[in-house]
């Protein structure tokens, strides 16, 4: 790609880009990276691998597959950069990544069923979301009966599909349809790179962006999918902004329409860092030629057009319900606020592996702005995430927040691909006088490459632990030692269809115990929290609902309630025992504060239930009690 000079004369042509030569590479990566991940991850689960946390087996097979993909990965750039084999090699990096990214995933959870993180905390309603699709391929929210989701699809949608292909149940589909979706996407950022760098800078960039996803956002595979993409796309974005490419201005919008369906967020930030494209391009255009080119928002306009077209299948049916039916801000998803985003993220002063590639990145952009649209359009997303920060700290004025924190990643995954970038540059810096030098430079990147990769395991040990200390559906827990409280699930799910004769899409519950709700697709009537929860379904009028239920003393007077209630009512309950009553935990909003949530219990009294109106089970320390 030949340089863009802001504010200094004209734009040179950018090097050609043939679309039909992009889909085919990009139909290529998905298929290949696709197979690899696949086959992959079934050859690891056919073995009986010892528990992660108690064994060190899996790791080092990690770190062995890890080597050899670094190794086969530099090879192929090296011989790329000499114009040899293009579109062979290409494949063999396609495949060599997928590999990479199934090898450090699926080993460490090769013991356990679950994925990072398990089936606790935030991994509980994306669970259920994947739980909700592979029930059924309409779009509906996570929880809540007869509604639109609020949270975006794509992610779960496909799993759910991935789930009905290989006959897995939705928890069961979490993990394997994780690694896989997380290999593809590396192979298409992989794609794009070829498409607009050199092979080495490709390679560099392609392995840099993917440790850094698997560090920083493989717990969030749904968003991690839309951050490795990222980078490649800015600088598509930024051709499209200011030559009016056209096939850049499609992936770009095509991108975002698409982040519209996986992660709403990320969405946002991207579709900001293009509007400041806009901004800039305009800016250096009245400086260079004292006039505005309005063909530039233009463009901008044309992607917004193009990206609100592909997303509004995803939120349309929730924009429409919203403006017809009441709904609840309170509780907002955005009412939160860490420690972690009261303060702006600095990983180029990190002492490490990758805060010295972050450093190399942010000097690279300082120095070859003004000349390189690479370093352009990469420094113009790390200014955007960092605004983005900012606005989400000015934000708590008005009591919320634009959860500055949770794009970490994607400044990781930014600084991570200008540092690739810049490592490259620095070593073809060293000209043809000193080849050995250059030599060195490739080799002791490889190592710096493995040296960091071999830490990703580690580096997740805590949402590596989790997964095989939860209990899955089946009951156990990949650790080998006994189950909780979830390993009566299957008997809980037993009782109420027992009792209902009904299949479980046609039943609402009202529980605490989400984990169940995440294995089996039942309604839930109440969400975990409000930061969860779909607006339409008025999470505090229903919390306050069910502190009413609790203290009526008369079945009269309780069917009566659930009859003349606003929501389609719980036929189901699944309380736990305690010694006053049945217990049921709530949750309320307690933003500003961190935590931002306060949990509390109300208790029904078992009289309530003692009617032949209902049926009454006791599972484990649950109370199964179902409405006749």
């Amino acid at each position: 790609m030949t340089d863009t000079h802001i504010g200094t004369g004209t734009v040179a042509p950018a090097g050609t880009v043939r679309a039909r030569d992009l889909v085919l590479d990009l139909a290529a990566a998905a298929i290949l990276a696709a197979a690899v991940s696949v086959i992959g991850w079934f050859a690891i689960q056919s073995v009986e691998w010892p528990a992660y946390n108690s064994s060190n087996v899996t790791r080092s097979l990690a770190t062995v597959a890890q080597v050899a993909a670094v190794v086969i990965l530099t090879g192929s750039a090296w011989v790329l950069s000499l114009g040899r084999s293009a579109r062979p090699l290409r494949m063999l990096s396609f495949a060599t990544i997928s590999g990479f990214v199934t090898a450090t995933l699926a080993l460490p959870l090769g013991g356990t069923t679950l994925y990072l993180g398990g089936i606790s905390v935030d991994q509980q309603f994306r669970t259920e979301f994947l739980t909700r699709f592979t029930s059924s391929p309409r779009l509906a929210d996570m929880t809540y009966v007869d509604m639109p989701p609020l949270y975006s699809p794509g992610w779960f949608w496909l799993g759910g599909r991935f789930a009905r292909i290989f006959g897995f149940d939705g928890w069961e589909a979490f993990q394997p349809w994780s690694v896989l979706s997380l290999s593809v996407a590396a192979a298409l950022a992989a794609a794009l790179w070829f498409a607009i760098v050199s092979p080495a800078k490709a390679v560099a960039a392609t392995l840099a962006t993917t440790i850094a996803m698997l560090l920083y956002g493989s717990a969030e595979p749904y968003g991690a999918v839309v951050t490795i993409l990222l980078p490649p796309v800015l600088i598509f974005a930024w051709r499209a902004v200011t030559r009016g490419d056209r096939l850049a201005l499609a992936i770009t919008a095509i991108y975002l329409g698409g982040a519209l369906w996986f992660y709403t967020l990320y969405l946002g930030v991207a579709a900001f860092v293009v509007v400041l494209m806009g901004v800039l391009a305009l800016v250096a255009s009245w400086v260079r030629e004292r006039r505005i080119d309005w063909q530039i928002p233009g463009r901008v306009a044309v992607i917004g057009v193009i990206t609100i077209a592909l997303g509004l299948p995803a939120y349309g049916p929730f924009l429409l319900r919203m403006a017809k039916e009441p709904s609840e801000s309170r509780g907002s998803a955005f009412h939160y606020l860490p420690e972690q985003g009261a303060v702006l993220p600095m990983p180029m002063l990190h002492f490490s592996l990758l805060g010295a590639l972050a450093l190399i990145g942010v000097v690279w952009v300082l120095v070859r702005f003004r000349s390189t649209p690479e370093a352009q359009a990469l420094g113009i997303g790390i200014v955007g995430v960092y605004l983005w920060a900012l606005l989400s700290m000015v934000a708590t004025v008005a009591q919320t927040t634009l959860l500055g924190f949770r794009t970490e990643p994607v400044l990781h995954v930014l600084l991570a691909a200008a540092g690739a970038l810049g490592a490259v540059a620095i070593a073809g810096s060293l000209g043809d006088g000193y080849p050995r030098y250059r030599q060195a430079g490739v080799i002791l990147a490889g190592v710096a490459a493995i040296g960091v990769a071999q830490t990703i395991p580690a580096q997740l040990a805590g949402e590596i632990a989790v997964a095989y200390s939860d209990t899955d559906g089946n009951g156990n827990r990949g650790d080998r030692r006994p189950a909780g409280a979830e390993s009566s699930y299957r008997d809980v799910d037993a009782a109420i269809l027992a009792a209902t004769g009904r299949p479980r899409t046609d039943t609402v519950v009202l529980t605490a115990d989400y984990g169940f709700l995440a294995i089996y697709p039942y309604w839930g009537f109440q969400n975990l929290t409000s930061n969860y929860a779909n607006p339409l379904a008025q999470f505090t009028a229903r919390s306050e609902a069910i502190e009413a239920w609790s203290k009526m003393t008369s079945t009269d007077e309780f069917l009566g309630a659930l009859g003349t209630a606003p929501w389609r009512p719980p036929n189901a309950f699944v309380f736990r025992k305690s010694s006053d009553g049945l217990a049921l935990r709530l949750a309320e909003d307690v933003y500003p504060n961190d935590p931002n949530v306060r949990r509390y219990t109300v208790t029904f009294p078992e009289k309530l239930f003692a009617d032949p109106r209902f049926s009454s089970t006791e599972v484990g320390p649950f109370v199964v009690i179902v409405r006749k």
